[in-house]
């Protein structure tokens, strides 16, 4: 049971601090700096998570577990910096962007399932938007094959080879 609830409160946990949080800074230097430093954090968080995973008794749960950790910061953070943007510069977008659809538009990124309804609009927004383009296909291409190669690694190794 524990398997299914930690991942789902390591979600339901960034989903809140999203909702709830004071994003309330202009997308200035200090934002933009915000976002460098978000995805170092995001690729350190990922780099534990894999050392984790090869020391881990049960590998496969805990590639689970950094999935849900790491993919959700990865999407939050540019649906925060979406925000952001376009609550310092309207216009930003095709329409002004509350946090679910910044969120919305992330997460349309993401799929790569195209855009529609909304689209960035301003240099600075397709940057953005090109820059999680851009960590996308890290995230679903790189990372994928490295968490896939921690946990046969780690499964190679046996119960004695973990600790």
């Amino acid at each position: 049971m524990s398997a299914v609830l930690r991942p789902l409160g390591t979600v339901t946990g960034l989903l809140l601090a999203y909702y709830l949080l004071p994003l309330n800074q202009r997308f200035e230097g200090g934002a933009a700096v915000g976002l460098v430093l978000g995805l170092t954090g995001v690729t350190a968080l990922f780099t534990w998570q894999i050392r984790s995973i090869l020391r881990s008794p049960r590998p496969r749960l805990r590639a689970v577990e950094a999935l849900a950790a790491t993919v959700p910061l990865f999407l939050l953070l540019f649906a925060a910096t979406y925000y952001l943007m376009e609550q310092a510069r309207a216009g930003s977008f095709t329409e002004p962007l509350t946090r679910t659809d910044a969120l919305y538009f992330a997460l349309t990124v993401f799929s790569t399932v195209g855009f529609g309804d909304i689209t960035p609009h301003t240099e600075d927004a397709r940057i953005v938007t090109m820059v999680q383009m851009t960590g996308d296909i890290l995230l679903l291409g790189v990372a994928a094959h490295v968490v896939v190669g921690a946990v046969q690694s780690a499964l190679a190794r046996g119960p004695a080879g973990r600790t």
